[in-house]
């Protein structure tokens, strides 16, 4: 996997049209891809040996690929430029990934960088013809914020998966700070081994809830990843009942990714 730093242009336009195309021909790859993972990809896989366990790991081991490449193609093309720090510290049973959310393919990148990853997916997604067969075949979790999904996500950490969840449920308001619900600091608590922050910058700031695809910044967007060092959840376990512990995570959350994302706002030149 290629993990190299992808090097940011200072030209102000920096080939708007190409990047225009580019960016429209990654949009209907990305959904014809879908369209061919549900009605040719995973039937196929289907009629491969194996139990219940193996099928769900080889379609997430597909979909990470299948991301992986989109990623790519989008770089090669000049669409994004992208840099990840820490990424070796991804992918551990019983690991928690959570992320802040400003741009519509974080998740790409995230299930693109860990393999065998489970994910916890907003409900609309269920809906979609383009990828709701990755999902129902991959066993990704449903946000539809129920107690039971919150059950469900904290089972698959107990059984060793790595989860990835974004906690605030959507994508960041531009100018806005993350606003974390407390879902995700309540799953942690029941199932977690261990915690992992990953800060996400976009630069500048696009595919965000308000953007549609075509209204591309000027100059070409940067993604930056960054690992932050785990954190343990049961050391707020013993805090206090469990709604009690799940917000003074949830706090510490919140300020930790406002700490964190000011600080990466500092050092830029």
């Amino acid at each position: 996997m290629d993990l190299a730093t992808q090097p940011v242009t200072e030209k102000k336009r920096d080939a708007y049209y190409w990047r225009l195309l580019a960016t429209a021909t990654s949009f209907a790859l990305f959904g014809l891809g879908g369209l061919c993972l549900r009605l040719v990809v995973f039937p196929l896989l289907s009629c491969l040996p194996g139990d219940a366990l193996e099928h769900r790991q080889r379609a997430r081991h597909t979909v990470s690929r299948v991301f992986w490449f989109f990623i790519r193609f989008m770089a090669r093309t000049g669409v994004l430029t992208y840099d990840i720090q820490g990424a070796e510290r991804l992918g551990r049973p019983g690991q928690m990934i959570m992320a802040n959310h400003p741009s519509l393919i974080d998740v790409v990148f995230l299930i693109g960088l860990v393999r065998h990853a489970n994910c916890v997916v907003k409900q609309s997604l269920w809906e979609n013809p383009f990828t709701r067969g990755a999902l129902h075949r991959t066993q990704y979790i449903s946000n539809d914020g129920s107690m039971d999904m919150l059950d469900t996500a904290a089972d698959a950490l107990k059984s060793g998966q790595t989860l990835i969840i974004f906690p605030e449920g959507t994508r960041t308001r531009p100018g806005q700070p993350p606003a974390f619900h407390r879902g995700g600091a309540a799953i942690a608590l029941r199932g977690a081994k261990m915690l992992t922050p990953v800060i996400i910058k976009v630069s500048p700031s696009t595919l965000t809830k308000a953007d549609p695809w075509y209204r591309i910044p000027k100059r070409r967007v940067h993604f930056s990843f960054r690992v932050g060092a785990d954190i343990d959840p049961q050391a707020y376990a013993t805090t206090g009942p469990a709604p009690q512990a799940s917000r003074k995570l949830n706090d510490y959350l919140h300020h930790y990714y406002l700490k964190e994302l000011a600080e990466d706002e500092r050092s830029e030149p």
